[in-house]
């Protein structure tokens, strides 16, 4: 009959919903060259808005200020980047030195440990020049997939100030879309839903790039306090790989704890490395995370650690560090939609209060009585 609503029983809701989750995975990832250039570039374009929108209350035209926009924000990263290649250049032209003390390190250590547990060091040498032969055929006959990715990536850097250009200059014409494909009735609410996914984006960006340089302050600090060498790109790379969520800083503190020990007289250095970089994690953690980053996204950690590792497995580096951006839009749209209220209460962090169970109260109110 006519307005009977269809319903739907449980098994058959599932069926759709893992049927759909599926297909969209797969969605995901098959177009992830193309899908990952144009998330970054709107991500980047929601962050560069807010400039050129200033630019154009002054007056200028509109592509006028769009391109002022992309041209100031290249000349930071190409200052950035100069000075990370030039710190970089620095530490390739030890490498070799480095990773010849290492070896040395290695060999005696390994002949140590044979006369410690009576082995013979001659077979786990020879071992040991197998496998670093294995691992360079394994490298060069991989060689050729690593210049096409590289080639590809090439591509996708150029495409992307394209892509930020038009999605600037094509805005009015997105949000007029996305108004028209849900109705005039729900326009204020997708206002204010795409007015509140602007600026977690943008604020959560910033806050990303504040803790990055408070991180890599801390990080070069530290390193320098403890005289370890080429600390300012270690510094830079430790606050780099801090901005993968939850992961990034078990890695990050591997290079300065390996040149520390090649370095230095004592391998004590190692762990004094360890300990600054725990307390800067520390202090991370608990002070920059909360009021400078998570203070914009409130996502709880157990699917913040998920969703890395799934970004990960779907798009590589790059998803690892769209993950929470995305996690971030999808839990405010569930938080504006009532269906879906409850997943956005449960990516959050808001912990409701301890229920007691009626049970144990009963027995509680059944002893007082007695």
């Amino acid at each position: 009959m006519q307005g009977e609503e269809l319903k739907l029983p449980l098994y058959a809701k599932v069926t759709i919903f893992l049927v759909g989750l599926i297909a969209l995975v797969a969605i995901l990832y098959i177009g992830k060259s193309i899908i990952v250039p144009v998330v970054f570039s709107t991500i980047l374009a929601i962050l560069l808005h807010p400039f050129v929108n200033f630019l154009v209350r002054l007056k200028i035209n509109r592509v006028l200020a769009i391109t002022i926009t992309l041209l100031l924000t290249f000349v930071l990263l190409f200052a950035f980047g100069a000075l990370i290649i030039s710190q970089a250049n620095r530490f390739s032209e030890s490498w070799p030195v480095l990773v010849e003390k290492f070896t040395t390190m290695l060999n005696q250590n390994i002949s140590d440990a044979a006369d410690y547990f009576n082995k013979d060091p001659q077979k786990i040498h020879e071992w040991i020049t197998k496998t670093q032969g294995e691992i360079v055929n394994t490298s060069t006959a991989s060689l050729g997939q690593t210049l096409v990715i590289l080639g590809n990536g090439l591509v996708v850097l150029f495409l992307i100030p394209v892509y930020i250009f038009l999605i600037l200059f094509y805005q009015p014409i997105l949000l007029e879309f996305i108004h028209r494909l849900f109705g005039i009735t729900n326009r204020s609410q997708i206002s204010e839903i795409a007015s509140k996914i602007k600026n977690v984006i943008q604020q959560y960006l910033i806050g990303l790039i504040v803790e990055a340089a408070m991180v890599a302050a801390m990080d070069t600090a530290a390193l320098l306090i403890l005289g370890i060498e080429y600390a300012l790109i270690l510094g830079i790379f430790g606050a780099l790989l801090n901005m993968i969520p939850y992961l990034g800083g078990l890695v990050a503190v591997a290079m300065p704890m390996m040149v520390a020990i090649v370095t230095k007289t004592s391998p004590i250095y190692a762990i004094y490395v360890l300990i600054a970089y725990y307390i800067i994690q520390l202090i991370d953690n608990n002070y920059i995370v909360p009021y400078i980053v998570a203070s914009k996204v409130k996502i709880n950690a157990l699917f913040s650690i998920i969703i890395v590792i799934a970004g990960n497995a779907l798009w590589g580096i790059p998803g690892m560090f769209l993950s929470i951006p995305i996690l971030a839009i999808v839990k405010l749209v569930c938080d504006h939609i009532e269906p879906l209220k409850p997943v956005g209460f449960l990516l959050g962090d808001t912990m409701p209060p301890i229920i007691k169970i009626p049970l144990l109260l009963k027995k509680k109110k059944k002893n007082q009585n007695d």
